[in-house]
């Protein structure tokens, strides 16, 4: 297979430059007109009307070889059956179902009251009133101004 595609990919190269130097090469609508009044087109070698067949007949052809080209690389390259058996799991990334988002774990904060289960992820069912630290220090300045 691998054969194949380089074979129809040095086609497709050679068909695409081909093609490119027939369309330089040819004439435009416009030079018949200076052909016909002897711009020296006459002398050439496939005479004053014969280049313009050629030349187009064959673009033509090498157009015709390009597209087949592009078709048979086109069909090689979408092959399901190596494409399937190489993913994990099978089929296309968008046959697969899409992995469930991960939220973050919400921050325990003391004293505060925990939402309810009928409250959507990620938005608290009330926001908590601020607790006073409790440590040792501040215990013991709240009983001294008790005591005065």
């Amino acid at each position: 297979m691998q054969l194949w595609t380089t074979v129809i990919h040095a086609m497709q190269l050679l068909t695409a430059l081909t093609m490119i130097g027939l369309v330089l090469i040819q004439h435009g609508k416009g030079a018949d007109m200076g052909a016909s009044f002897g711009s020296g087109a006459s002398g050439s070698l496939f005479g004053a009307s014969g280049s313009a067949n050629f030349l187009s007949r064959s673009t033509a052809a090498c157009a015709a070889v390009f597209f087949a080209c592009t078709l048979a690389l086109a069909f090689i390259g979408n092959d399901r059956s190596a494409a399937a058996s190489s993913l994990t799991g099978g089929g296309s990334v968008l046959d697969r179902a899409a992995p469930a988002a991960s939220v973050p774990a919400q921050p325990t904060i003391p004293g505060a009251v925990p939402p309810l289960a009928s409250a959507p992820v990620g938005v608290p069912a009330a926001i908590p009133a601020p607790v006073a630290p409790a440590t040792p220090a501040a215990a013991s300045a709240s009983a001294a101004s008790a005591a005065k």
